[in-house]
């Protein structure tokens, strides 16, 4: 679901909603059915090149290190294994080849390393950024002090959600009302669509009626995406970013996550970290089991 969110962007449809009962009458509404069938198509339930974020193609690159079908895979796992899975894919789908998926490695962002993933060595242009922050808000449960930052994140324009959960149930936070976050849950069983027939239907892709579960219930460990399609946008995301991360009760010394400078190899000569002031980065050209749940469903409208 996060992926498939970042897809529908990075085709350039950030207002873009379904409609069910809305026919592909108009040459615009045309383009826009064959790009959302053209991405559903990449997840489709297919072992094939043709479907390269496919549940099968996530168990393959899963197996190659050391998970088996069934295996629990924490949100850490599944952020590697999705830019395992891109980098695959762009081997035989030039689409992929025009954005990156970087993963934070123990909740800091190196902006180098990102400005090196992101720009070719021969290509001076920018590749849409994935960006995936697994972190741990908590030991056992989730820690209240992070709560109004992980909420102040998902109202970032850029932000794709949050993978995560309750404890051992994979869950998907797409925003938040109150004190409940808003999730789809991936284990809802509907009818098998074979997505490489003409007009398949597009209905179970979608979902009219989300849940809510309290904030506190959800397990401390998560990945929070973000989505840069340009590099300005990273620049504007890295500055955004760093007054949502400190827990208002705290004074810089526990942010969920920060941005260092450099390249991640660095950090082996040096245990430097730090919050990167607002102004340094500039515009080159002029980013076990608790098993209480609580959950309501309600509509969208």
């Amino acid at each position: 679901m996060n992926r498939l969110r970042a897809c529908v962007r990075f085709d350039g449809q950030l207002d873009w909603r379904w409609n069910e009962d809305q026919l592909p009458n108009s040459s615009k509404l045309f383009k826009e059915d064959c790009s959302h069938r053209k991405i559903i198509k990449w997840f489709g339930d297919n072992p094939s090149p043709n479907s390269p974020l496919s549940i099968h193609m996530l168990v393959s690159l899963g197996e190659a290190s050391g998970k088996r079908p069934g295996d629990w895979y924490g949100p850490g796992a599944v952020a590697h294994l999705l830019r395992e899975a891109v980098n695959f894919a762009a081997q035989d789908n030039n689409e992929f080849q025009n954005f990156s998926v970087y993963v934070a490695q123990d909740c800091a962002v190196y902006i180098q390393d990102v400005m090196d993933q992101c720009h070719d060595s021969w290509n001076t242009s920018w590749k849409a950024l994935i960006l995936l922050v697994p972190v741990r808000l908590g030991v056992e449960k989730m820690n209240s002090i992070y709560g109004s930052c992980l909420t102040a994140l998902l109202t970032m324009e850029c932000c794709i959600g949050i993978i995560g959960g309750r404890p051992k149930h994979a869950l998907y936070f797409v925003g938040f009302q109150d004190e409940k976050l808003i999730h789809l849950d991936p284990h809802y069983c509907q009818e098998v669509v074979d997505v490489w027939q003409p007009n398949f239907p597009l209905n179970s892709f979608h979902c009219k009626s989300p849940r809510k579960m309290n904030l506190s219930k959800i397990d401390p460990s998560c990945c929070i995406g973000f989505y840069c399609r340009t590099q300005e946008d990273f620049y504007s995301f890295v500055k955004t970013a760093q007054s949502f991360l400190v827990p208002p009760s705290q004074k810089a010394q526990y942010p969920m996550f920060v941005f260092c400078e450099g390249r991640s190899a660095d950090s082996l000569t040096t245990s430097t970290r730090y919050m990167i002031p607002d102004n340094h980065i500039t515009n080159e050209q002029d980013c076990e089991m608790d098993n209480e749940f609580e959950s309501e469903e309600f509509e969208l409208v």
